[in-house]
C-alpha cells in the first residue's frame, strides 16, 4: 500500500512509497515497513531509528523530535500515536461486521469471552479479543498485552475476517485507550463494567484514569448502544457522557430500571450455579447460570445486554446463558478436596476485585474461606494494605505469599500487606502457600487463589519463571 494511503499528509515526493508492512517495534521491522518512532512510558522510538533502518524501513513516522533527519521519508503527526492507529486500520481495512468494546477496571475477559459464547450459541461465527489472546473459532492467538499495539489489533481483526468472523468482542484497556492503540475501530456498541482503583502507577490519579476509560465513547457508532452497569459507583459519570455523546444508554444489573434494560430481579446462589430471574422488554426470564459468584452473573448480564442490543433474539441469548462455560482464571473451580472443601483460582489483583470475589464466595461456601494472595511489585504500592485489610475483613483464614514481585524486594511487598492483616499467615513461596492451604480444607470451605488467574509465570527480577496456580492447586488435590 503506497504512503499516501495511509495518512493525511506526507512528505513531498515521498507518497508513492510502496508500504510492506508497519510497528512501534524495531525489532519487528522487515524491509519495506513503516516504523513509529513513539514516546513511550520508559523509552523513545526515536532511539531505535537506526536499528529500523538497518532492518529495512523505508518510513519513520514521529511527532518530529527526532532530533535529526532518520534518512528515510519522515511522516510527522501532531498525535503520531492516533495517526499510527488510523494507518493501522487503513492498511488492515478487513475486519468483522460486528464489534463492540467493553472497558472497566475488572471484568472485561469474562465479558467478552461470555459474549463470545453467547453469540456462538446464537449462530454467529463469534470472537473475543483481550487479556487472554484472540479467541476465535480457529483457536487462540497471544496478543501479549490487553489491548495490544495498533498493528495488531488490526492485523488480529483483518485474520479474523478472513476466517469469516462475523461478531468480535474487544476489550478496552485504560492504557489502549489512552494511548490511541484502538483508534481506528468503529464499534457497534460499548460497555462499561466498573471503575475502581488500579494503574495508579501510569494514570496520574483516578481522575485521570476515568477520563481514559470514556475515551471508549468517542469510538462508538453514531447513536450506537451504550452498556452500563448500573450498580456501578460510577454509573452516572458514564451515563452523562454517553448521553452527551447521543448514543443510545442500556442500564443493566439490579438497579437497572424496568424499561430499555437489563434487570436482574432474583439470584439464587446454589453450590455450582446460581438461578436468576432476569427481565426485559417487559418479560421475566429464568436462567439457570452455571457459574458462581454474583460478579460472574453481573459479567454475564452485561454480556447479554451487548447481544441483545446489537440484536439477538432474547430467546437465543437466555438459552446461551444456560450453556456459559467459566473463564480460565476467572473464579475458575479447580477442584473438590476429599474432606469436601472446594478451590477456585481467580485473576483478582486490585481491592475492590479481591472484596468482590470474597463477598461472591460467601454464599456459596457454608464453611470457611481461606485465601491465598500476594501484589505485584513495580505496581501501585497504595492497593497492598487496602487489600490486606479486605482480606482479613472478608476471609476466615488469610495466607499472604508472593503474586510477581518483578524488581522488588518480595518480603517488603508482603510487608505491606501484612501491615492491615496481622493475624494473617506468611508464606512467601507461592506453591507452599498453595499447598498449605489446601491441606487445611474442610467440608464446605472454598480456597480462593487470587492474583494470578489465568497466568503462566512468576516474574522475579525480571525473569519469568513458569507458574500456574491451577497445575499447583491440581497436584496438591491429587497428592491428597
Amino acid at each position: 500500500m503506497k504512503l499516501s494511503s495511509l495518512f493525511e499528509s506526507v512528505p513531498e515526493g515521498a507518497g508513492d512509497i510502496e508500504i510492506a508492512g508497519l510497528t512501534a517495534d524495531s525489532r519487528r521491522v522487515r524491509p519495506g515497513f513503516l516504523f513509529a518512532a513513539l514516546k513511550g512510558v520508559a523509552a523513545h522510538g526515536r532511539d531505535y531509528v537506526a536499528q529500523a533502518k538497518a532492518n529495512g524501513a523505508v518510513a519513520v513516522l514521529s511527532a518530529g523530535d527526532l532530533g535529526a533527519d532518520p534518512g528515510v521519508a519522515h511522516v510527522v503527526a501532531d498525535e503520531p500515536r492516533r495517526a499510527f492507529a488510523l494507518a493501522a486500520s487503513r492498511f488492515y481495512p478487513r475486519r468483522p461486521e460486528t464489534i463492540v468494546g467493553v472497558t472497566g477496571t475488572n471484568g472485561k475477559s469474562s465479558t467478552v469471552d461470555f459474549l463470545r459464547q453467547i453469540w456462538t450459541h446464537a449462530g454467529k461465527r463469534a470472537a473475543s479479543l483481550g487479556t487472554l489472546g484472540a479467541i476465535g473459532p480457529g483457536g487462540v492467538i497471544d496478543l501479549g498485552h490487553t489491548t495490544p499495539d495498533p498493528a495488531a489489533v488490526h492485523a488480529t481483526l483483518s485474520a479474523l475476517a478472513d476466517e469469516g468472523v462475523t461478531h468480535a468482542a474487544m476489550e478496552a484497556s485504560s492504557h489502549g485507550l489512552d494511548q490511541h492503540r484502538i483508534d481506528g475501530v468503529r464499534f457497534a456498541a460499548g460497555a462499561f463494567t466498573n471503575l475502581t482503583q488500579d494503574h495508579l502507577d501510569y494514570h496520574a490519579d483516578m481522575a485521570a484514569y476515568r477520563q481514559a476509560k470514556l475515551k471508549l465513547w468517542d469510538l462508538v457508532r453514531d447513536g450506537g448502544p451504550a452498556i452500563i452497569n448500573a450498580d456501578a459507583a460510577e454509573c452516572d459519570p458514564f451515563e452523562r457522557a454517553a448521553k452527551q455523546r447521543g448514543l443510545d444508554v442500556v442500564l443493566c444489573g439490579w438497579r437497572a430500571p424496568r424499561e430499555h434494560a437489563l434487570k436482574i430481579v432474583e439470584i439464587l446462589p446454589r453450590p455450582n450455579a446460581q438461578t436468576m430471574v432476569l427481565r426485559w422488554a417487559g418479560k421475566e426470564h429464568k436462567v439457570e447460570l452455571p457459574l458462581i459468584g454474583e460478579f460472574q452473573a453481573l459479567n454475564a448480564v452485561c454480556a447479554a445486554t451487548l447481544a441483545l442490543a446489537t440484536g439477538e433474539a432474547p430467546e437465543a441469548v437466555f438459552d446461551g446463558m444456560a450453556k456459559l462455560k467459566p473463564v480460565r482464571g476467572r473464579m475458575e473451580h479447580v477442584g473438590q478436596s476429599k474432606s469436601g472443601g472446594h478451590v477456585f483460582v481467580d485473576y483478582a489483583h486490585t481491592p475492590d476485585g479481591l472484596d468482590v470475589l470474597l463477598r461472591a464466595a460467601r454464599p456459596h461456601a457454608p464453611g470457611r474461606i481461606i485465601v491465598v494472595f500476594g501484589c505485584g511489585g513495580d505496581r501501585d504500592r497504595d492497593k497492598r494494605p487496602k487489600m490486606g485489610a479486605i482480606a482479613a475483613r472478608q476471609a476466615d483464614v488469610v495466607i499472604v505469599t508472593d503474586d510477581n514481585p518483578r524488581g522488588e524486594e518480595p518480603a517488603a511487598i508482603r510487608a505491606q500487606i501484612l501491615k492491615a492483616a496481622p493475624n494473617a499467615m506468611e508464606i512467601g513461596d507461592r506453591g507452599q502457600a498453595i499447598r498449605d492451604a489446601v491441606a487445611m480444607l474442610k467440608a464446605g470451605d472454598a480456597l480462593m487463589i487470587a492474583g494470578k488467574g489465568h497466568e503462566t509465570g512468576q516474574i522475579v527480577k525480571g525473569v519469568t519463571h513458569p507458574f500456574s496456580d491451577q497445575d499447583v492447586a491440581r497436584a496438591a488435590l491429587g497428592g491428597q
